[in-house]
């Protein structure tokens, strides 16, 4: 496990690395807002170690606040063969994924991209070339029983839906934070 200095080093590698993801800020801005903010450190580094490469993305004008957003070229590798969210996860009754995406981004301190954040981040790079990520879903398509997920084939950002009970080796999540 890595400490919070281990993990501030890393971020600070990735951001002077990628310095058109968070043009105008500041890495001393980017550390002093993590300073003290424990939690926040705390889902950094379970994003870091799921293979998330979280790296700053915006900041709110207003506030102050900065977002990080998983970053990996693939979808997170050691968040993937996961289904969509608990109720979906219940209703397998065979071959059951070790567990759902809402879920692992909740007890990481982390949230799904919505499909604007997707696109958002492809506008920064091209992101799940050879994977697929699930995004949070409307809750009238999650009613129905479906689920959204989102690659990049061909130069375009691609929705698809599936059912929400499903799960893949090459589909994991994005998440944010804002800190």
């Amino acid at each position: 496990m890595k400490t919070h200095d281990d993990l501030l080093q890393i971020l600070k590698r990735r951001f002077d690395q990628h310095a058109a993801r968070h043009a105008g800020i500041a890495w001393a801005a980017v550390q002093a807002r993590l300073q003290g903010h424990a939690a926040a450190l705390q889902s950094l580094r379970r994003m870091e170690d799921t293979g998330g490469e979280p790296d700053v993305i915006g900041q709110d004008p207003a506030s102050g606040a900065l977002t990080f957003c998983d970053c990996a070229a693939e979808s997170p590798a050691g968040r993937r063969s996961l289904c969509y969210d608990q109720d979906a996860l219940d209703a397998r009754k065979e071959h059951r994924p070790q567990g759902s995406a809402v879920e692992a981004a909740a007890a990481m301190g982390i949230q799904l991209l919505t499909e604007a954040q997707y696109r958002d981040l492809q506008r920064l790079g091209e992101f799940d070339l050879k994977t697929s990520s699930w995004i949070r879903t409307p809750p009238a398509v999650r009613a129905l029983g479906g689920a959204l997920f989102c690659d990049r084939r061909y130069g375009q950002v691609f929705v698809y839906h599936n059912g929400a009970q499903s799960y893949y080796a090459a589909r994991g999540f994005r998440g944010w934070l804002q800190v």
